[in-house]
Formats: C-alpha cells, structure tokens, sequence
C-alpha cells in the first residue's frame, strides 16, 4: 500500500469565532490524552510529577495543541521527535500505514534524551494522512548501565545510556509487534512498571486519533486546518510583536556548570554556556557559540534539537508573553517561527553522536538561565536573578528478580523579579514538573523522608529576595543503591540590579551508623547503600533582584518572623533593626542604619 503524503492545500478563509470553537475542540482533545495518560500510568513520575507530554499534530509536524498539564520539557521537543521519526522511516525506506504505533527515543533523531519515550500514531482519514496524536513521559529505567533513568552521570557513550529506539513500530497495519514488546520486558528493569507506563502512552495516543478524526469529521479538514493556521498566524505575529518592541541589537552574556567537580581533568568541569542575542526587527537569533566543548565519555552533553532548542523556546516565551502581564497567546508552533537557533556542531549545546546526553536536564536549564541573563538588557521587568537548579536522583534496590526504582526531584528556586520575590521550593524553567507527595513514596517503596523543609537564611537579598531552595533527606530502609544528576554546588545563581547572589547548593550522604557525613559533588554514578543511609540533597537558592537596601522594611520583618532569614541577616543584608524582644521594627534605627550603609 503506498499512503497518499500530505499535497499543499489551498485552505478556506475562517472567521475569528470558528478558529476559537476549533482551538478548544483541539485543547479538549489534548487535555484528555494527558488525563488518560496519568491516570493509566504505573509510575510516580507520570502520575503525580506530571513528567509527560500529549499533543495533536498536522501531517507537517507543526503543533495544533498541546496538554497544559504537561512539562514544557516534555511537551515543546515533540514536533522535533516526529520529524525525528519520519527521518528516521525515510533512511531505512519504511513508511506509514493506518494502524501503526511509533516508539522512539532517540536523542539524536528529535527526542530530548533516551528515557523520554515518545509513542505517535499516524492519523489517517481513509488513505490520508491527516496528522499525528503523540504523547512523550520520562520512563523509570530504559536498559542503561546502571538502574534507573536519571544518574547516569559514567556513561562513555549513547550506547551505554540504555535502550535506543529510532521509530520502531509497536504495532503494524493494527497487529501488535510482541517480539518488541517481549524486547522491552526482558531489557528493563521495573519492567511491569515501564511497559505498563508505555501501553499507558498507546492507550492516550488512541484517544488523540479518535478525537481528532472526530473533530475532522465534524468541521471538515480544510476548517480545522484553516482554524489551526489562523491560531498559529497569530502566535507568530504576537511573539513578533514582542520581539519587535525590544531595542535592535546584540546582547550577550555567560553561565557556568559545575561539571564534574571531582575529575582531575579540567575539561570535565567549570563548563561554559555562552549565549549571544541578536534583534533584528521582528526576529530574534539565538547563538551558542563560546559554549565549552562537548565531554564525549560524559551525559551532561545535550541534543541541539529536544533540549537546547526547548530551553531557549520556553524561556522567550516566558519573558516575552507572560500571561500574567497580557493576554493569553496560544501555544503553537507559530510561537517557534521568529525565532533562530544555532550552536558550533561538537559543543555541549550541540554535540556529535554517540556522545552520551542522559543527564542533560540541569545542564539545559543553564543555558535558559544563562538566555534569561542576557535578555535582563533588554526586558529588565521580565526576568528574574538567577535561578537555583533542581537535582534528580535515582533510588533502586533487588525486588526478587528485578528492581524497584525510584527518581526523585529535589526542587530548586527562582530569582527574585520585579515586583515580586522569587518562587521557593519549584522545579524551575522547563522542568517544571510537580512535587511527588512523601505518602506515595512511603506507600510504594522502602524509602522514608526523614527531612523535607525550605532552606533558611540563604536566598540572594535584593529589594525583592530570592527564593528558597529546598533540603530533602531520603533514607534507605532496605539495602539498595543510587546516584545523582546536578548542578549549582560551585556557581551561586546570580544576582541582578544591585541584588546579591544565592547560595550554591550541596549533597551529602549521611551515615548513621558511622555517625558521619560525607560531603559530595552535584552528581555522582551509582553506588551500593546499606539500610539506614540517607541521601541528603541541598538546592541552590536564587539571587536577588535590585538594591537589598530599598526592600521594604515590614516585608523584611515578615521573612524574619516566617524564619527565612534572621534577624543578623535583616541587619547586615538589608539594613533593618528588629527589636528581638518584641519582634517589631525600630524605624528610626533602620533608618539610621541604612543612611550609614549608603554611605
């Protein structure tokens, strides 16, 4: 059979409410895939942190809607996993049929990294193929050389990242493909949990097809698409509106990764991400070059199209379209189209295959904070300090014959911004994902939180503070092992405008039994663990925004009295005397104070 490919069309004019009533049929559609999604999936990591992603697409990969409940990180590389596919089918001559199912992950064909398993269905109406329902999640173990799906900091290529998969077909022509299937049980570990989590994803991509050729069925397809470009036209334009209201020019600036702090060799660690801006009109070109050279043995290298591209696309829009400032823009591939990416082939921020890209996740929010830095001349008001990035770390143990695992998140911070202070305790930029609740830890696992609380007395002082990053305890109650991805234990995150820097952040491994503390850097491969050790993870905290000196005085009171900061700090950092008997403040004091700290 030889499927008829998408011809151009000559599409119908719409009119404006006829575009809206299709959005919302299309948003419907997406938002119900990301509902089946969670609520069929095994795993905490899809059903409470919301680590997903669920989107239509046309025939030409351009995005008609996406869920909201998603993670940015998973939902924006989606067009790029489907172009990945269709590149992938034309090398090998393969070509779609009604009836098949896509699995894909691979980080050098569109897919932000080898755990991120994308499932599409191709959308046929009779013999054409109309659009593509896709869904992505972040899988707790996809075959690597250690357990788990995250810590895999010692991989020396892409090969020891797991288990690769370049559009294979779980299904063909409707008939399941059990020897891929019988591939992933034997290969895996927790594999009742991820293949459960997969035919999850097959069950939400079905809810996509359906829904969208009901939709098709209903408005015809000329409308839908007529609806859908119209949307995407005005993203486009209004993301150009923005841009264009920015002053022309370049504007650069520089951030820095801890890499691998206890490598002897200097090209490991103290890496660099460069971004330069440049505004011309209404677009904007995105350049990495300056970035540190790629680590061929080491996965904090990160896919050019699946994360870099990701990062700098979720922070424009964030900066330049923020809904709490205007109205809201819808998300869509017309967002992406002013704007222009490049990176030297064989830097971190576009690597050469097979070099390893597993743990590209806090790398890739570098280069969002580094982006955010240089955009802060430009759009002072809409930017934050610097951000505190999150850590993930792998717990796993022997279950029988196979493994429990567990991925944890210890939540970062941002920045403070203008008007406002900087949000504590979140996953930050494109990560985004949702805290995992300490009872379904302690429900499912041999695992308890022994310690979960805001760090105090360490967020960046400015005339609005920055945020507060969180400590996390997670002891072992049975034998296991587990490792670490990270980044900010060296680099403060920045301050901006006058306003300080934050803390870096830590980990140690606490030993009760020894009764001691190892100090250890922001990510180390697995390692064996006895009953009774607990991980401790320590987030950065974010900078600070404007002169500390001009916060307001009863603001500062309240973070002392919240037990943010103590009363020293009100003093040295921004010039506030606290009566410590009464806990109220000394005006005349505090102004006394200040005037001698201006001058």
């Amino acid at each position: 059979m030889t499927v008829a490919l998408p011809q151009p069309r000559q599409l119908p004019k719409i009119d404006p409410v006829t575009a809206q009533v299709v959005a919302g049929a299309l948003n419907g559609i997406a938002l119900e895939m990301g509902h089946k999604l969670a609520r069929m999936s095994y795993s905490s990591i899809i059903r409470e942190s919301e680590d997903f992603g669920a989107a239509i697409l046309d025939a030409d990969c351009q995005q008609l809607a996406e869920c909201a409940y998603s993670t940015p990180l998973q939902l924006g590389p989606i067009p790029g996993y489907m172009r990945g596919v269709l590149k992938a089918m034309a090398e090998d001559g393969e070509e779609f049929y009604p009836g098949d199912v896509i699995l894909h992950n691979h980080a050098y064909y569109g897919a932000s990294h080898g755990p991120d398993i994308g499932i599409g269905i191709p959308i046929f109406r009779d013999d054409e193929l109309i659009g593509y329902s896709f869904t992505t999640a972040h899988h707790l173990d996809i075959g690597s050389s250690s357990p788990g799906s995250c810590g895999i900091v010692d991989a020396v290529d892409a090969f020891a990242e797991g288990l690769q998969f370049k559009a294979v077909k779980l299904y063909e022509k409707g008939v399941k493909n059990r020897q891929v299937w019988r591939m992933l049980r034997q290969n895996i570990r927790s594999s009742q949990v991820v293949v459960g989590d997969i035919e999850a994803q097959v069950a939400a991509c079905r809810v996509g097809e359906q829904r969208f050729l009901e939709l098709v069925n209903q408005y015809g397809l000329d409308t839908v698409l007529a609806a859908s470009e119209t949307l995407m036209t005005y993203s486009e334009r209004m993301m150009r509106q923005a841009i264009e209201r920015l002053p022309d020019g370049t504007y650069s600036a520089e951030g820095y990764m801890d890499g691998f702090l206890d490598d002897p060799d200097p090209t490991k660690k103290d890496l660099k991400v460069a971004v330069t801006v440049t505004i011309d009109g209404s677009d904007m070109t995105i350049d990495l070059a300056g970035t540190s050279p790629q680590i061929d043995d080491r996965p904090i290298n990160m896919p050019f199209v699946g994360t870099v591209d990701i990062a700098i696309f979720v922070t424009l829009r964030s900066v330049l379209l923020d809904t709490a400032l205007m109205e809201y823009v819808p998300q869509n591939s017309g967002l992406t189209r002013p704007i222009h990416i490049t990176a030297p082939k064989g830097c971190l921020a576009n690597p050469t295959y097979p070099a390893p890209v597993i743990a590209r996740c806090c790398p890739g929010n570098v280069v969002a904070d580094t982006l955010m830095k240089a955009l802060a001349q430009v759009a002072p008001h809409n930017v934050s300090g610097g951000i505190g990035n999150i850590k993930v770390a792998s717990y796993s143990g022997a279950l029988d014959e196979d493994y429990w695992v567990y991925m944890d998140i210890t939540e970062g911070s941002y920045g403070g911004r203008y008007g406002k202070d900087g949000m504590d305790g979140v996953d930050t930029l494109y990560a985004n994902t949702r805290n995992n609740p300490i009872e379904d830890i302690e429900a499912h696992l041999p695992l308890r939180v022994t310690r979960y609380e805001l760090i105090e007395n360490a967020s960046g002082a400015g005339q609005w503070r920055g945020g507060l990053g969180s400590i996390r305890d997670i002891q072992f109650l049975a034998p296991g092992q587990m490792s670490l991805e990270g980044e900010g234990n060296k680099y403060a995150p920045w301050g901006i405008f006058g306003g300080s820097d934050g803390t870096p952040g830590g980990v140690q491994i606490l030993n009760p039994g020894e009764g001691r503390a190892d100090v250890l850097p922001s990510k180390f491969p697995c390692r064996k663990t006895l009953v009774g050790d607990t991980l401790r993870t320590i987030s950065p905290c974010g900078g600070g925004y404007g002169n500390p000196l001009e916060r307001d005085p009863a603001l500062v009171l309240e973070d002392v009295l919240d037990g943010y900061i103590s009363l020293e700090a009100a003093r040295q950092d921004y010039g506030v005397a606290i009566d410590p008997a009464t806990m109220t403040l000394d005006i005349e004091a505090t102004a006394a104070l200040r005037s001698r700290m201006v001058n």
